[in-house]
């Protein structure tokens, strides 16, 4: 299965160097570029892509925005992993909570974007706990009636997906099997209205459920 990619950003020569790290991969293939957030919905709607490497900052449409809109409105929205230059910056935080999947900056070596992209695409997301543990600090007050339906052990596992464990190393610490894992993260997700892991565990940092500077 090839897997297909829509490459977003304003800066044509970024757009060229994603686009050779992504061709030259067997398994991916860029579908389409575009320079600004407005032109993704048509671009999305035409080519079906499975990720979208979005630039966070451009001058029209940014990529909050653009995220936003996506995850809102289509029918089956690809993963965003939005590109940033700088780690700390409001604009991927407020991209993450519009509904991305991750981040990478834009120095990332070659073999971490098409991880990146791979990792998102089967359903995962691309966490850095400490990055997050920064962004969110300080914007704590935001609460979840989901938080307190979760039983003792989908909370313990939303602990350790704060960390940025996977379901294997979850399993591995709580010797259970992966399948019950990933039930307990299903269930998670379910309960807080999360779409995948990060939002969920962006929304266990800012309610006090786990501490970002712990």
């Amino acid at each position: 299965m090839t897997l297909r990619v829509l490459i977003v950003d304003d800066d044509a020569l970024v757009r060229v160097g994603l686009r050779t790290v992504i061709d030259a991969e067997p398994d991916l293939t860029v579908v389409a570029e575009a320079s600004d957030g407005a032109e993704v919905p048509p671009l999305v709607a035409r080519h079906r892509p499975d990720v979208v490497l979005m630039d966070v900052r451009m001058p029209d449409v940014d990529g909050i925005q653009a995220t936003r809109h996506l995850v809102s409105t289509a029918a089956a929205p690809p993963r965003v992993i939005v590109v940033t230059t700088f780690e700390n910056d409001d604009y991927v935080y407020d991209a993450l909570r519009a509904g991305a999947s991750g981040f990478l900056l834009k120095r990332a070596r070659p073999a971490e974007v098409v991880d990146a992209i791979r990792l998102v695409a089967r359903g995962d997301s691309l966490l850095f706990p400490a990055a997050i543990r920064r962004l969110v600090a300080g914007r704590g007050g935001r609460t979840s009636g989901g938080l307190e339906r979760l039983t003792a052990r989908e909370a313990e596992v939303l602990r350790l997906m704060a960390t940025g464990l996977s379901n294997a190393e979850i399993a591995e610490r709580l010797v259970v099997g992966a399948e019950t894992v990933k039930t307990h993260v299903g269930n998670v997700l379910a309960k807080l209205g999360a779409r995948d892991r990060v939002q969920a565990v962006i929304l266990a940092y800012e309610s006090g459920f786990v501490s970002p500077t712990g």
